[in-house]
Protein backbone atom coordinates (compact mmCIF):
# COMPACT_ATOMS: atom_id res chain seq x y z
CA UNK A 1 0.00 0.00 0.00
CA UNK A 2 1.60 3.69 -0.94
CA UNK A 3 0.42 6.64 1.13
CA UNK A 4 -0.41 10.33 -0.30
CA UNK A 5 0.98 11.72 2.78
CA UNK A 6 4.56 13.41 1.82
CA UNK A 7 5.24 12.36 5.52
CA UNK A 8 4.31 8.61 5.11
CA UNK A 9 5.43 7.96 1.33
CA UNK A 10 9.19 8.82 2.22
CA UNK A 11 8.84 5.13 4.24
CA UNK A 12 10.47 3.03 2.24
CA UNK A 13 9.48 -0.54 4.55
CA UNK A 14 6.01 1.15 4.84
CA UNK A 15 5.02 0.82 0.76
CA UNK A 16 7.34 -2.31 0.21
CA UNK A 17 5.89 -5.48 -1.22
CA UNK A 18 6.14 -6.26 2.77
CA UNK A 19 8.08 -5.54 6.09
CA UNK A 20 10.95 -6.84 5.57
CA UNK A 21 11.66 -5.63 1.68
CA UNK A 22 12.36 -9.32 0.88
CA UNK A 23 10.89 -12.11 -0.29
CA UNK A 24 12.00 -14.37 2.07
CA UNK A 25 11.60 -18.49 2.26
CA UNK A 26 12.82 -20.93 4.39
CA UNK A 27 12.05 -23.85 2.38
CA UNK A 28 15.41 -25.67 1.12
CA UNK A 29 17.80 -23.77 3.02
CA UNK A 30 17.58 -21.38 0.70
CA UNK A 31 16.65 -18.14 2.32
CA UNK A 32 19.58 -18.11 5.33
CA UNK A 33 22.14 -20.35 2.51
CA UNK A 34 24.22 -22.88 3.64
CA UNK A 35 26.46 -20.99 5.94
CA UNK A 36 29.22 -23.63 4.75
CA UNK A 37 29.54 -22.40 1.11
CA UNK A 38 28.26 -25.81 -1.02
CA UNK A 39 24.85 -25.98 -2.81
CA UNK A 40 23.79 -29.43 -1.89
CA UNK A 41 20.83 -28.34 -0.09
CA UNK A 42 19.96 -30.80 1.94
CA UNK A 43 23.55 -32.55 3.00
CA UNK A 44 26.80 -31.04 3.93
CA UNK A 45 29.26 -32.53 0.58
CA UNK A 46 32.57 -33.04 1.22
CA UNK A 47 33.99 -31.32 3.95
CA UNK A 48 37.00 -30.27 2.25
CA UNK A 49 34.78 -27.91 0.58
CA UNK A 50 33.25 -25.87 3.52
CA UNK A 51 33.59 -21.91 3.53
CA UNK A 52 34.11 -22.12 7.44
CA UNK A 53 34.43 -17.38 6.86
CA UNK A 54 30.64 -17.35 6.10
CA UNK A 55 29.51 -19.93 8.63
CA UNK A 56 28.24 -17.17 10.77
CA UNK A 57 24.67 -18.04 10.61
CA UNK A 58 21.77 -15.93 9.88
CA UNK A 59 21.81 -12.03 9.92
CA UNK A 60 18.72 -11.52 12.80
CA UNK A 61 16.25 -9.52 11.16
CA UNK A 62 16.56 -5.40 12.45
CA UNK A 63 14.03 -4.29 15.41
CA UNK A 64 10.29 -3.65 13.66
CA UNK A 65 7.99 -0.75 15.04
CA UNK A 66 5.57 -1.34 17.61
CA UNK A 67 2.96 0.51 19.60
CA UNK A 68 5.79 0.76 21.89
CA UNK A 69 8.18 2.66 20.41
CA UNK A 70 5.86 4.81 18.90
CA UNK A 71 4.18 5.62 22.16
CA UNK A 72 7.96 6.39 23.43
CA UNK A 73 9.20 8.44 20.24
CA UNK A 74 5.86 9.97 20.25
CA UNK A 75 6.59 10.95 24.33
CA UNK A 76 10.31 12.39 23.48
CA UNK A 77 9.02 14.25 20.26
CA UNK A 78 5.34 15.84 22.19
CA UNK A 79 7.38 16.37 25.30
CA UNK A 80 10.15 18.16 24.20
CA UNK A 81 7.80 20.16 22.38
CA UNK A 82 6.08 20.95 25.73
CA UNK A 83 9.21 21.53 27.60
CA UNK A 84 10.25 24.19 25.34
CA UNK A 85 7.10 25.66 25.55
CA UNK A 86 7.51 26.06 29.21
CA UNK A 87 10.34 27.04 28.99
CA UNK A 88 9.78 30.15 26.41
CA UNK A 89 7.14 30.84 28.77
CA UNK A 90 9.12 31.48 31.32
CA UNK A 91 11.74 33.14 29.78
CA UNK A 92 9.65 35.62 27.98
CA UNK A 93 8.54 38.93 29.40
CA UNK A 94 5.88 38.66 31.96
CA UNK A 95 2.25 40.32 31.70
CA UNK A 96 3.16 42.93 33.89
CA UNK A 97 7.00 43.88 32.22
CA UNK A 98 4.80 44.00 28.87
CA UNK A 99 2.46 46.58 30.65
CA UNK A 100 5.83 48.46 31.55
CA UNK A 101 7.19 48.24 28.06
CA UNK A 102 5.82 48.20 24.79
CA UNK A 103 8.50 46.48 22.95
CA UNK A 104 8.49 43.66 25.01
CA UNK A 105 5.30 42.61 22.80
CA UNK A 106 7.38 42.93 20.02
CA UNK A 107 9.83 40.64 21.15
CA UNK A 108 7.92 38.11 21.76
CA UNK A 109 5.91 38.04 18.57
CA UNK A 110 9.15 38.41 16.93
CA UNK A 111 10.37 35.02 18.52
CA UNK A 112 7.02 33.20 17.43
CA UNK A 113 8.09 34.22 13.80
CA UNK A 114 11.29 33.36 14.17
CA UNK A 115 10.18 29.89 15.49
CA UNK A 116 7.46 29.38 13.37
CA UNK A 117 9.62 29.77 10.05
CA UNK A 118 12.32 27.36 11.48
CA UNK A 119 9.64 24.83 12.40
CA UNK A 120 8.19 25.06 8.65
CA UNK A 121 11.35 25.00 7.35
CA UNK A 122 12.16 21.24 9.44
CA UNK A 123 8.65 20.26 9.23
CA UNK A 124 9.84 20.26 4.79
CA UNK A 125 13.07 18.55 5.91
CA UNK A 126 11.73 16.00 7.91
CA UNK A 127 8.43 15.34 5.35
CA UNK A 128 10.02 14.54 2.37
CA UNK A 129 13.48 12.90 3.87
CA UNK A 130 13.58 9.49 2.90
CA UNK A 131 15.36 8.44 5.86
CA UNK A 132 13.85 9.74 8.80
CA UNK A 133 16.18 11.17 11.55
CA UNK A 134 15.30 11.08 14.76
CA UNK A 135 17.70 14.62 15.67
CA UNK A 136 15.92 16.83 12.75
CA UNK A 137 12.27 15.29 14.14
CA UNK A 138 13.56 16.45 18.21
CA UNK A 139 14.92 19.52 16.22
CA UNK A 140 11.56 20.18 14.83
CA UNK A 141 9.99 19.71 18.26
CA UNK A 142 12.49 22.25 19.86
CA UNK A 143 11.70 25.36 17.87
CA UNK A 144 8.54 24.19 17.52
CA UNK A 145 8.25 24.26 21.09
CA UNK A 146 9.75 27.84 20.67
CA UNK A 147 7.20 29.10 18.58
CA UNK A 148 4.24 27.88 20.54
CA UNK A 149 5.53 29.10 24.13
CA UNK A 150 5.73 32.65 22.71
CA UNK A 151 2.41 32.55 20.32
CA UNK A 152 0.54 31.21 23.37
CA UNK A 153 2.41 34.11 25.46
CA UNK A 154 0.98 36.62 23.17
CA UNK A 155 -2.78 35.02 23.05
CA UNK A 156 -2.18 35.23 27.45
CA UNK A 157 -1.44 38.91 27.35
CA UNK A 158 -4.10 39.59 24.77
CA UNK A 159 -7.15 37.49 25.49
CA UNK A 160 -6.27 35.86 28.61
CA UNK A 161 -5.15 32.90 30.63
CA UNK A 162 -8.46 30.73 29.98
CA UNK A 163 -7.70 30.39 26.31
CA UNK A 164 -4.02 28.64 26.54
CA UNK A 165 -6.04 26.58 29.25
CA UNK A 166 -8.56 25.52 27.14
CA UNK A 167 -6.75 25.10 23.81
CA UNK A 168 -3.95 22.69 25.89
CA UNK A 169 -6.71 20.81 27.64
CA UNK A 170 -8.77 20.62 24.03
CA UNK A 171 -6.15 19.31 21.90
CA UNK A 172 -5.18 16.61 24.34
CA UNK A 173 -9.37 15.55 24.11
CA UNK A 174 -9.16 15.97 19.95
CA UNK A 175 -6.36 13.45 20.33
CA UNK A 176 -8.23 10.84 23.03
CA UNK A 177 -11.52 11.23 21.25
CA UNK A 178 -10.29 10.60 17.75
CA UNK A 179 -8.38 7.80 18.73
CA UNK A 180 -11.36 6.09 20.62
CA UNK A 181 -13.20 6.75 17.62
CA UNK A 182 -10.82 5.49 14.85
CA UNK A 183 -10.88 2.18 17.53
CA UNK A 184 -14.25 2.08 18.29
CA UNK A 185 -15.86 3.25 15.01
CA UNK A 186 -13.47 0.57 13.22
CA UNK A 187 -12.25 3.36 10.57
CA UNK A 188 -10.66 2.57 7.55
CA UNK A 189 -8.62 5.48 5.51
CA UNK A 190 -9.23 5.06 1.73
CA UNK A 191 -7.07 6.67 -1.36
CA UNK A 192 -9.79 9.62 -1.64
CA UNK A 193 -9.68 10.65 1.93
CA UNK A 194 -6.01 10.91 1.88
CA UNK A 195 -5.91 12.94 -0.64
CA UNK A 196 -8.61 15.47 0.13
CA UNK A 197 -6.87 15.27 3.73
CA UNK A 198 -3.41 16.10 1.82
CA UNK A 199 -4.35 18.23 -0.41
CA UNK A 200 -6.34 20.52 2.22
CA UNK A 201 -3.84 20.58 4.53
CA UNK A 202 -1.53 22.22 1.71
CA UNK A 203 -4.12 24.24 0.59
CA UNK A 204 -4.28 25.99 4.17
CA UNK A 205 -0.78 26.17 4.22
CA UNK A 206 -0.77 28.07 1.00
CA UNK A 207 -3.46 30.51 2.07
CA UNK A 208 -1.23 31.28 5.25
CA UNK A 209 1.84 31.86 3.10
CA UNK A 210 -0.38 34.23 0.80
CA UNK A 211 -1.62 35.82 3.55
CA UNK A 212 1.39 36.49 5.37
CA UNK A 213 2.82 38.10 2.43
CA UNK A 214 0.02 40.04 1.98
CA UNK A 215 0.34 41.37 5.40
CA UNK A 216 3.82 42.72 4.45
CA UNK A 217 2.47 45.01 1.73
CA UNK A 218 -0.58 46.31 3.99
CA UNK A 219 -3.03 43.98 3.04
CA UNK A 220 -5.06 42.10 5.39
CA UNK A 221 -7.43 38.96 4.38
CA UNK A 222 -8.74 37.98 7.28
CA UNK A 223 -8.71 34.74 6.77
CA UNK A 224 -6.36 34.01 10.00
CA UNK A 225 -7.58 36.87 11.89
CA UNK A 226 -10.16 37.11 14.45
CA UNK A 227 -13.46 38.04 12.63
CA UNK A 228 -15.65 35.95 10.66
CA UNK A 229 -13.87 35.01 8.02
CA UNK A 230 -11.05 33.61 10.78
CA UNK A 231 -13.48 31.79 12.61
CA UNK A 232 -14.23 29.57 9.82
CA UNK A 233 -10.90 28.85 8.73
CA UNK A 234 -10.24 28.10 12.60
CA UNK A 235 -13.40 25.36 12.56
CA UNK A 236 -11.88 24.46 9.41
CA UNK A 237 -8.39 24.11 9.89
CA UNK A 238 -9.58 22.00 13.71
CA UNK A 239 -11.48 19.37 11.22
CA UNK A 240 -8.68 19.11 9.07
CA UNK A 241 -6.07 18.43 11.92
CA UNK A 242 -8.47 15.89 13.27
CA UNK A 243 -8.27 14.22 9.80
CA UNK A 244 -4.41 14.32 9.99
CA UNK A 245 -4.72 12.78 13.12
CA UNK A 246 -6.89 9.70 11.55
CA UNK A 247 -4.07 9.08 9.00
CA UNK A 248 -1.19 9.23 11.70
CA UNK A 249 -3.11 6.22 13.33
CA UNK A 250 -3.79 4.67 10.07
CA UNK A 251 -0.14 4.76 9.20
CA UNK A 252 0.91 3.11 12.98
CA UNK A 253 -1.67 0.37 12.33
CA UNK A 254 -0.22 -0.40 9.06
CA UNK A 255 3.21 -0.10 9.69
CA UNK A 256 2.79 -2.46 12.15
CA UNK A 257 0.99 -4.70 10.28
CA UNK A 258 3.71 -4.62 7.33
CA UNK A 259 6.75 -5.00 9.91
CA UNK A 260 7.93 -2.08 9.15
CA UNK A 261 11.72 -0.87 10.15
CA UNK A 262 11.52 0.55 14.10
CA UNK A 263 13.13 3.75 13.04
CA UNK A 264 9.84 4.54 11.04
CA UNK A 265 8.35 4.95 14.71
CA UNK A 266 9.97 8.60 14.67
CA UNK A 267 8.43 9.38 11.32
CA UNK A 268 5.29 8.37 12.76
CA UNK A 269 6.05 10.85 15.99
CA UNK A 270 6.44 13.81 14.06
CA UNK A 271 3.68 13.33 12.32
CA UNK A 272 1.27 13.18 15.42
CA UNK A 273 2.97 16.38 16.73
CA UNK A 274 2.71 18.19 13.69
CA UNK A 275 -1.08 17.50 13.63
CA UNK A 276 -1.30 18.24 17.46
CA UNK A 277 -0.32 21.62 16.48
CA UNK A 278 -2.07 22.27 14.47
CA UNK A 279 -4.82 21.13 16.05
CA UNK A 280 -3.71 23.45 19.32
CA UNK A 281 -3.28 26.63 16.82
CA UNK A 282 -6.14 26.76 15.32
CA UNK A 283 -7.97 26.12 18.57
CA UNK A 284 -6.44 28.52 20.30
CA UNK A 285 -7.77 31.05 17.62
CA UNK A 286 -10.91 29.77 17.49
CA UNK A 287 -11.44 30.09 21.70
CA UNK A 288 -9.90 33.89 21.00
CA UNK A 289 -12.56 34.59 19.11
CA UNK A 290 -15.53 33.45 21.33
CA UNK A 291 -13.86 34.66 24.12
CA UNK A 292 -13.97 38.24 22.41
CA UNK A 293 -16.93 40.68 23.70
Amino acid sequence: MQSNNPVFRRSAEFNGSNGYGNQQTYAGNQAYGNPYGNQQGAGFGDPSTWDMSRATGPTPPAARMTIDSVVQKGAFSIGTVILVALATWILTPSESEIARDTGALGTIALVAMLGAGLAFVLSLVNSFKRVISPALVLGFAAVEGVALGALSKLFDVQFGGGVVTGAVFGTFAAFAGTLAAYKILNIRVGDKFRIFVVSAMFGMVGLGLISLVLSMFGVNTGLFGFGALGMITAVVGLVLGVFMLILDFDFVEQGIANGIDERESWRAAFAMTVSLVWIYTNLLRLLAIFSQD
